[in-house]
């Protein structure tokens, strides 16, 4: 079998300590893996499969000689390198929004879209951690009868914003538990002109409004759904909330459709599905949870049930791991797809 040479960048962050967990347990072929991160984190050591890696910082001349970067250190270092990268004839894999709507650009979902990997340039986004697990979902029910509206309510854990933020939750709770007074920083961002408390509380923000009213996540969501299930006319609509749960994302999803799809046609629908697992037994109270989707691939679906307000309507709950299938397995999957179709 070939191997590659494989760079992380951003690789000290959440997702980058993830890609490296990955990229071992799925035995992705590596020949040379480079640890990448900025100035301040160069020379520090990390470990991958038994050896220990010294931090390289991230700059173009580190990508010669590499086949696959994935990119995990936010938008402006990936407008910065990727580009520079590309040019040394490296296949990277973005998990920024920097490129995410650009046309010529895919957006890939391995489940869902593989085809569109076809004839990248050099190039490929990972969606948005929210629209992954969405889109793994919606594309088995589509199969059934072709979705007229979609409406997604996201409740989103603090990881999506770092391991500042996660800090800042447990921080939160022990102090009033305790009584103490805490620092409010990380949500709805770092650096916004007011940030709220986290703990024991819910915050409908993540990222900036936009003109319409609605935050840049939720566009996100909405925009990149239509792009990858190749649906620009889909009625869509979406509301983002940060709860207070440290891993995992959940969505509350209500879909119309243009016939009937009972129920049961639903579930069998997206138990054939692969990468979903369907957890729905009300008798027994059992239904996806966070805390039982955490450090696992899959996405996890259940409350399966008919909308009774409309003809031909579902609702269902949608949870992963944001870590994980949201960003680091999606990317890896997205090399994978590119190895086996010979496209390297």
């Amino acid at each position: 079998m070939k191997k590659y040479n494989v760079a992380i960048v951003g690789a000290t962050g959440m997702v980058g300590e993830a890609l490296t967990q990955v990229l071992e347990e799925r035995n992705f072929p590596i020949n040379n893996l480079k640890m990448l991160a900025s100035a301040r984190s160069a020379n520090t050591v990390m470990e991958f499969g038994g050896k220990e890696y010294r931090i390289e910082e991230a700059e173009p001349g580190a990508f010669e000689g590499v086949d696959f970067a994935f990119f995990s250190a936010g938008g402006d270092v990936s407008k910065e390198l990727a580009p520079e990268a590309v040019k040394r004839g490296t296949i990277v894999v973005d998990n920024s929004s920097a490129f995410r709507m650009e046309p010529e650009i895919p957006l890939v979902v391995p489940e869902v879209n593989p085809q569109d990997v076809e004839g990248h340039k050099g190039l490929i986004s990972n969606p948005n951690c929210s629209t992954i697990q969405l889109v793994v979902a919606l594309q088995p029910l589509h199969q059934l009868s072709p979705m007229k509206r979609v409406v997604v309510s996201t409740y989103q854990s603090v990881s999506g914003a770092g391991k500042e933020a996660v800090d800042e939750l447990l921080d939160q709770s022990q102090a009033i538990i305790d009584g103490k007074e805490f620092e409010k920083n990380m949500i709805p961002h770092k650096g916004a002109k007011r940030n709220h408390q986290i703990a024991f509380n819910m915050v409908p923000q993540l990222d900036v409004f936009q003109d319409n009213g609605y935050t840049k996540e939720e566009m996100k969501i909405i925009k990149e759904t239509q792009k990858i299930m190749g649906l620009p006319q889909l009625k869509i609509t979406s509301t983002t909330v940060r709860v207070p749960v440290t891993l995992g994302h959940s969505e509350s999803v209500n879909i119309e459709f243009q016939g009937e799809v009972t129920p049961q046609e639903a579930r069998k629908a997206l138990e054939n599905f692969p990468g979903i697992i369907v957890i729905d037994d009300p008798d027994e109270l059992l239904y996806p949870m966070p805390v039982d989707c955490a450090h696992k691939d899959e996405v996890f679906v259940g409350r399966i049930r008919r909308d009774e307000s409309v003809d031909y309507g579902l609702n269902i709950w949608v949870v992963s791991d944001n870590i994980r299938k949201g960003a680091a397995t999606n990317s890896i999957q997205i090399a994978e797809c590119i190895i086996e179709k010979g496209l390297c």
